[in-house]
């Protein structure tokens, strides 16, 4: 191969949380986003016990896609995305979770957002889950500490399945389902009670969320054979620090209990190193006799994964400093720069997790999120000269194209996260800001919601025309 294939995916990605808004409208629920106060970089978000009338919750209005959908995937056209990456918004099809008839209301919202997409030839890639599970379900139920989420998340799916069958060809069960091990509440409703035994709750939770994955794959595949359906994972990139076999180790170490969820996503069964850490930790997870043949029918067709920055795995913590990353944090590596929040830049290690991934599951892959957050200044002129972004985008670009075509990796697609200014979900923060799209909002909420198309906007344009020729 000499370049991409010209069915390649490219797009944006967003989550519905995170850019819809409409939190309480077309008779949307309350999702555990719903409850999360702003904060600022190294802040950690409050929850709140339900919507409270004198806090300020940045995704009830987030960029209100919700009422400018038509517009903005317009521009997403004019980019010449071939694919948008979003989610559905559970509590806008079961505002509770545990109705047994969807809500036609929010039915109807995707339709006419699927509609959209396919009048402008883009493919919509939907993840099921993504941050948005309804809050009722935790305040009922535990969220999915309870094995009753199984079934209420095979319900929603049913919904979905059926509804989209004819619209949408690419779905992903759980987005970065391995954050349940890390941070709990947004994928799972989770949070650790005083003297709750933490890794118990956790892995706990993440055999019922890969159970649910793979009864959905096997009933999305007897709903439409032509689904595509893949799971969505956060990889910890991660190097050792030093040449020391114990800096070694511990980065060996990270990556295989991080792969323990693709071990079964893909080959249907955990690692004989995952029982190990049960053993070692005294964990014991609960399953069902029919678990394990679940698993090994519901395997996925491809790897969706995010990626932004890398660090460093060290055996003796004490002696290195913090990086931080995507709702994870590792050492960092001196050989690195890093962005305004504090994520190190490696375009490289775009191309070595690519080929990590594609060597050890030879399944095809799919970077859903690749992105930088930064602070994007409006010009007296109107012009927002983001070349940050744009030499962000152009060396991880570059660095894909050399894993696809003299590495040998398999790759659908590549969708730039935040492709339209958005939510942060670490921090709530709105200036933290990763679009190739602004929108006129501030971290208290100010602002006209305007759009304007920002310098790097120009430049994926091109770079999509050209199928990366020209980046």
């Amino acid at each position: 191969m000499s370049r991409l294939s010209d069915d390649f995916l490219w797009g944006g990605a967003v989550a519905a949380n995170q850019v819809e808004g409409g939190w309480n409208k077309g008779g949307k629920g309350v999702s555990v986003s719903d409850v999360m106060t702003a904060a600022a970089h190294g802040v950690e978000r409050e929850v709140t016990d339900g919507v409270l009338p004198d806090r300020y919750y940045p995704n009830h209005e987030a960029s209100d896609f919700y009422s400018n959908y038509k517009e903005d995937i317009k521009l997403f056209h004019e980019m010449g995305f071939r694919c948008f990456r979003t989610s559905i918004a559970w509590t806008r099809v079961f505002p509770n979770g545990d109705e047994e008839e969807p809500n036609e209301e929010g039915l109807m919202f995707y339709d006419e957002m699927f509609d959209t997409c396919l009048e402008y030839g883009i493919q919509p890639v939907i993840t099921i889950s993504h941050f948005e599970m309804p809050y009722h379900l935790v305040t009922k139920y535990g969220g999915w500490r309870n094995r009753k989420l199984i079934d209420f998340y095979l319900n929603y799916c049913q919904a979905v399945f059926t509804r989209y069958k004819d619209k949408v060809k690419y779905w992903m069960t759980f987005n970065e389902i391995n954050m349940i091990v890390r941070k709990p509440w947004k994928p799972g409703g989770i949070q650790i009670a005083e003297g709750e035994n933490k890794l118990q709750t956790m892995y706990q939770a993440a055999h019922y969320m890969l159970v649910a994955s793979a009864r959905a794959v096997k009933l999305g595949k007897e709903i439409n054979p032509a689904f595509v359906i893949g799971g969505m994972f956060l990889h910890p990139t991660s190097y050792a620090a030093t040449a020391s076999p114990d800096d070694v180790l511990a980065s060996v170490k990270k990556l295989q209990e991080a792969y323990m969820f693709l071990d079964v996503h893909v080959r249907g069964k955990y690692a004989n190193s995952y029982y190990h850490f049960l053993e070692r930790n005294e964990l014991i997870i609960e399953t069902q006799p029919e678990d394990a043949l679940i698993l090994q029918e519901g395997t996925i067709d491809f790897i969706g994964f995010s990626y932004y920055s890398s660090s460093v795995a060290i055996a003796n913590p004490a002696t290195q400093n913090k990086s931080e990353g995507n709702e994870i944090s590792g050492y960092k590596n001196s050989l690195l720069p890093a962005s305004e929040w504090g994520w190190q830049i490696d375009p490289v290690g775009l191309r070595i997790t690519l080929n990590w991934l594609y060597d050890k599951y030879q399944i095809p892959l799919f970077i859903v999120e690749n992105g930088l957050g930064a602070v994007d200044t409006v010009e007296e002129d109107g012009r927002i000269r983001d070349d940050y972004r744009i030499e962000y985008f152009r060396r991880h670009v570059e660095e894909m194209k050399k894993a696809v075509l003299e590495d040998g990796v398999e790759l659908l697609g590549y969708t730039p996260w935040g492709c339209i200014d958005l939510v942060s979900a670490g921090t709530g923060e709105m200036k933290k800001r990763y679009g190739f799209i602004y929108v006129d909002k501030d971290n208290d909420g100010k602002g006209t919601l305007q759009r304007y198309k920002k310098d790097s906007f120009y430049w994926y344009q091109e770079c999509i025309r050209s199928n990366g020729e020209t980046i």
